[in-house]
Protein backbone atom coordinates (compact mmCIF):
# COMPACT_ATOMS: atom_id res chain seq x y z
CA UNK A 1 0.00 0.00 0.00
CA UNK A 2 1.22 3.43 -0.87
CA UNK A 3 0.93 5.54 2.24
CA UNK A 4 0.81 8.72 0.34
CA UNK A 5 3.78 9.98 2.76
CA UNK A 6 6.41 11.11 0.09
CA UNK A 7 7.91 14.19 0.64
CA UNK A 8 5.76 14.93 4.03
CA UNK A 9 8.05 16.10 6.82
CA UNK A 10 7.80 15.12 10.18
CA UNK A 11 9.37 15.15 13.71
CA UNK A 12 10.56 11.90 15.41
CA UNK A 13 11.84 12.52 19.35
CA UNK A 14 13.19 9.76 21.53
CA UNK A 15 14.48 8.97 17.93
CA UNK A 16 18.06 7.32 18.93
CA UNK A 17 16.86 3.83 19.99
CA UNK A 18 14.18 1.53 20.72
CA UNK A 19 10.49 2.09 19.41
CA UNK A 20 11.60 5.62 17.99
CA UNK A 21 14.48 4.73 16.29
CA UNK A 22 12.35 2.30 14.89
CA UNK A 23 9.36 4.74 13.49
CA UNK A 24 12.13 6.89 12.33
CA UNK A 25 13.41 4.18 9.81
CA UNK A 26 9.67 3.18 9.18
CA UNK A 27 8.82 7.04 8.01
CA UNK A 28 11.93 7.57 5.95
CA UNK A 29 11.13 4.24 3.74
CA UNK A 30 8.07 5.51 2.99
CA UNK A 31 9.56 9.22 2.09
CA UNK A 32 9.27 11.27 4.47
CA UNK A 33 11.55 14.47 5.36
CA UNK A 34 12.76 14.11 9.20
CA UNK A 35 14.32 15.89 12.13
CA UNK A 36 15.40 13.19 14.66
CA UNK A 37 15.24 14.33 18.16
CA UNK A 38 16.93 12.83 21.13
CA UNK A 39 19.61 13.72 23.73
CA UNK A 40 22.49 11.88 22.28
CA UNK A 41 24.66 12.99 19.06
CA UNK A 42 26.35 10.00 19.33
CA UNK A 43 22.93 7.73 18.83
CA UNK A 44 21.02 10.00 16.26
CA UNK A 45 24.35 10.05 13.94
CA UNK A 46 23.90 5.81 14.34
CA UNK A 47 20.21 5.95 12.65
CA UNK A 48 21.23 8.64 10.06
CA UNK A 49 24.28 6.19 9.06
CA UNK A 50 21.56 3.32 8.49
CA UNK A 51 19.29 5.57 6.26
CA UNK A 52 19.86 6.11 2.45
CA UNK A 53 21.79 9.03 1.47
CA UNK A 54 18.21 10.29 0.29
CA UNK A 55 16.76 9.72 3.16
CA UNK A 56 19.46 11.90 5.29
CA UNK A 57 17.63 13.26 8.68
CA UNK A 58 18.24 16.75 10.18
CA UNK A 59 19.45 15.91 13.62
CA UNK A 60 18.97 17.96 16.69
CA UNK A 61 20.60 16.93 19.65
CA UNK A 62 19.51 18.61 22.90
CA UNK A 63 17.76 18.29 26.10
CA UNK A 64 13.66 18.40 25.61
CA UNK A 65 13.13 19.75 29.14
CA UNK A 66 15.21 22.64 28.34
CA UNK A 67 13.57 25.87 28.33
CA UNK A 68 12.24 26.41 24.83
CA UNK A 69 13.18 23.52 23.28
CA UNK A 70 10.14 22.29 21.86
CA UNK A 71 9.75 25.92 19.88
CA UNK A 72 13.49 25.72 18.95
CA UNK A 73 12.95 22.47 17.79
CA UNK A 74 9.55 23.13 15.54
CA UNK A 75 11.68 26.07 14.58
CA UNK A 76 14.43 24.85 12.95
CA UNK A 77 12.58 21.72 11.51
CA UNK A 78 10.36 24.82 9.38
CA UNK A 79 13.52 26.66 8.72
CA UNK A 80 15.12 23.21 7.20
CA UNK A 81 12.40 21.84 5.49
CA UNK A 82 9.90 24.49 4.92
CA UNK A 83 7.11 22.80 6.31
CA UNK A 84 5.90 20.57 9.14
CA UNK A 85 3.25 17.25 8.50
CA UNK A 86 4.60 14.74 11.14
CA UNK A 87 4.98 15.19 14.65
CA UNK A 88 5.62 11.73 16.39
CA UNK A 89 5.77 12.42 20.34
CA UNK A 90 7.94 9.22 21.70
CA UNK A 91 9.05 11.37 24.51
CA UNK A 92 8.69 9.28 28.08
CA UNK A 93 9.89 8.89 31.72
CA UNK A 94 8.83 5.70 33.66
CA UNK A 95 10.69 6.99 37.50
CA UNK A 96 9.53 6.03 41.34
CA UNK A 97 7.75 2.55 42.29
CA UNK A 98 4.96 1.97 44.60
CA UNK A 99 3.52 4.96 46.63
CA UNK A 100 6.46 4.62 49.31
CA UNK A 101 9.27 4.18 46.52
CA UNK A 102 7.90 7.38 44.60
CA UNK A 103 9.33 10.28 45.15
CA UNK A 104 7.04 13.72 44.41
CA UNK A 105 9.47 14.91 41.79
CA UNK A 106 9.36 11.27 40.12
CA UNK A 107 5.56 12.36 39.64
CA UNK A 108 6.74 15.97 38.73
CA UNK A 109 8.81 14.85 35.88
CA UNK A 110 6.76 11.76 34.64
CA UNK A 111 4.32 14.30 33.84
CA UNK A 112 6.95 16.63 32.28
CA UNK A 113 8.71 14.06 29.83
CA UNK A 114 4.68 12.57 29.03
CA UNK A 115 2.49 15.24 29.08
CA UNK A 116 4.40 18.98 29.13
CA UNK A 117 7.00 18.12 26.26
CA UNK A 118 4.33 16.43 23.84
CA UNK A 119 1.82 18.66 24.36
CA UNK A 120 4.44 21.49 23.68
CA UNK A 121 5.92 20.46 20.89
CA UNK A 122 1.86 19.77 19.56
CA UNK A 123 1.48 23.76 20.51
CA UNK A 124 3.88 25.08 18.12
CA UNK A 125 3.33 22.76 15.31
CA UNK A 126 0.05 23.04 14.96
CA UNK A 127 -0.35 26.56 13.38
CA UNK A 128 1.76 24.86 10.69
CA UNK A 129 -0.42 22.05 10.30
CA UNK A 130 -3.25 23.78 10.87
CA UNK A 131 -2.32 26.53 8.00
CA UNK A 132 -1.74 23.41 5.22
CA UNK A 133 -4.73 22.03 6.19
CA UNK A 134 -2.94 18.55 6.97
CA UNK A 135 -1.61 17.30 10.01
CA UNK A 136 -0.60 14.18 12.06
CA UNK A 137 0.56 13.70 15.44
CA UNK A 138 1.42 10.96 17.34
CA UNK A 139 1.34 10.23 21.13
CA UNK A 140 3.22 6.99 22.02
CA UNK A 141 1.65 6.30 25.21
CA UNK A 142 1.14 2.63 27.12
CA UNK A 143 -1.02 -0.04 27.65
CA UNK A 144 -0.11 1.05 31.44
CA UNK A 145 -2.32 4.44 30.97
CA UNK A 146 -5.45 2.43 29.68
CA UNK A 147 -5.37 0.16 32.83
CA UNK A 148 -3.52 -0.65 36.05
CA UNK A 149 -0.25 -1.68 35.91
CA UNK A 150 3.58 -0.10 35.42
CA UNK A 151 5.05 2.19 38.18
CA UNK A 152 2.54 5.15 39.70
CA UNK A 153 4.19 8.01 37.95
CA UNK A 154 4.34 5.95 34.41
CA UNK A 155 0.74 4.89 34.71
CA UNK A 156 -0.70 8.60 35.57
CA UNK A 157 1.35 10.45 32.86
CA UNK A 158 0.75 8.21 30.46
CA UNK A 159 -3.14 8.14 31.50
CA UNK A 160 -2.86 11.55 30.96
CA UNK A 161 -1.13 11.97 27.87
CA UNK A 162 -4.26 9.38 26.71
CA UNK A 163 -6.72 12.15 28.19
CA UNK A 164 -4.54 14.86 26.19
CA UNK A 165 -4.69 12.70 22.71
CA UNK A 166 -8.44 13.00 22.51
CA UNK A 167 -8.94 16.65 23.94
CA UNK A 168 -6.80 17.86 21.32
CA UNK A 169 -8.20 15.69 18.68
CA UNK A 170 -11.50 17.43 18.83
CA UNK A 171 -9.97 20.88 18.37
CA UNK A 172 -8.20 20.23 15.43
CA UNK A 173 -10.31 17.57 13.20
CA UNK A 174 -11.80 20.38 11.14
CA UNK A 175 -8.48 21.54 10.48
CA UNK A 176 -7.15 18.36 8.57
CA UNK A 177 -5.10 17.26 12.25
CA UNK A 178 -5.86 14.15 13.21
CA UNK A 179 -4.13 13.67 16.98
CA UNK A 180 -4.05 9.83 17.92
CA UNK A 181 -1.66 7.81 20.79
CA UNK A 182 -0.05 4.18 19.94
CA UNK A 183 -0.50 2.14 23.28
CA UNK A 184 2.38 -0.71 22.88
CA UNK A 185 2.12 -3.51 25.26
CA UNK A 186 5.85 -5.03 26.33
CA UNK A 187 8.53 -4.07 23.98
CA UNK A 188 12.00 -5.77 23.63
CA UNK A 189 14.99 -3.87 21.93
CA UNK A 190 18.77 -4.29 22.68
CA UNK A 191 19.39 -1.94 25.81
CA UNK A 192 15.59 -1.40 26.82
CA UNK A 193 13.92 -2.49 29.78
CA UNK A 194 12.83 -5.64 29.50
CA UNK A 195 15.69 -6.80 27.33
CA UNK A 196 17.62 -5.84 30.62
CA UNK A 197 15.05 -8.05 32.89
CA UNK A 198 15.64 -11.02 30.23
CA UNK A 199 19.32 -10.59 30.68
CA UNK A 200 19.18 -10.75 34.36
CA UNK A 201 16.63 -13.09 35.19
CA UNK A 202 16.12 -15.48 32.11
CA UNK A 203 14.07 -18.24 34.13
CA UNK A 204 11.80 -15.91 35.77
CA UNK A 205 10.93 -13.67 33.00
CA UNK A 206 10.47 -17.01 30.95
CA UNK A 207 7.42 -17.24 33.20
CA UNK A 208 6.48 -14.13 33.10
CA UNK A 209 5.66 -14.35 29.24
CA UNK A 210 4.40 -17.38 29.34
CA UNK A 211 1.85 -16.12 31.71
CA UNK A 212 1.47 -12.53 30.28
CA UNK A 213 1.65 -12.35 27.06
CA UNK A 214 -0.65 -14.59 24.79
CA UNK A 215 1.53 -14.20 21.80
CA UNK A 216 4.57 -15.97 24.08
CA UNK A 217 6.99 -13.47 22.74
CA UNK A 218 7.31 -9.54 23.79
CA UNK A 219 6.62 -7.43 20.71
CA UNK A 220 8.96 -6.04 18.43
CA UNK A 221 9.53 -2.29 17.59
CA UNK A 222 9.18 -2.60 13.85
CA UNK A 223 5.73 -3.62 14.70
CA UNK A 224 4.44 -0.47 16.69
CA UNK A 225 6.45 1.50 14.08
CA UNK A 226 4.40 -0.06 10.98
CA UNK A 227 1.21 1.05 12.94
CA UNK A 228 2.52 4.58 14.10
CA UNK A 229 3.53 4.76 9.83
CA UNK A 230 -0.13 4.42 8.85
CA UNK A 231 -1.70 6.73 11.11
CA UNK A 232 0.90 9.68 10.07
CA UNK A 233 -0.63 8.96 6.42
CA UNK A 234 -3.77 10.62 4.51
CA UNK A 235 -5.16 6.84 4.40
CA UNK A 236 -5.45 6.96 8.33
CA UNK A 237 -7.89 10.16 7.61
CA UNK A 238 -11.25 8.91 9.37
CA UNK A 239 -8.65 7.31 12.75
CA UNK A 240 -8.66 10.69 15.12
CA UNK A 241 -8.62 10.65 18.64
CA UNK A 242 -7.46 6.91 18.79
CA UNK A 243 -5.57 5.08 21.12
CA UNK A 244 -4.74 2.19 19.22
CA UNK A 245 -2.84 -0.86 21.11
CA UNK A 246 -0.24 -2.54 19.64
CA UNK A 247 0.15 -5.19 22.35
CA UNK A 248 -1.17 -8.90 20.80
CA UNK A 249 -3.70 -8.97 23.65
CA UNK A 250 -1.56 -8.18 26.43
CA UNK A 251 -3.82 -5.38 27.91
CA UNK A 252 -6.94 -6.48 29.81
CA UNK A 253 -9.04 -3.25 29.18
CA UNK A 254 -12.36 -3.91 27.57
CA UNK A 255 -11.78 -0.80 25.75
Amino acid sequence: MDLELQGKVGIVTGASRGIGRAIATALALEGVRLALVARGEEGLQAVSDEMQAEQQPLLLAGDLKAPNSAQEIVEAVVEHFGGLHILVNNTGASLGGDIQATKRDDLRTSFEMNVEIPFALAKYALPYMRRQKFGRIIMLSSIYGRESGGKIPYNAGKAAEISLTKSLAREVADDGVTVNNVAPGSIRYQGGSWDKRVIEDPTGMREWVKRELPLGRFGKAEEVASVVAFLCSPRASLINGASVVVDGAQGRSNL
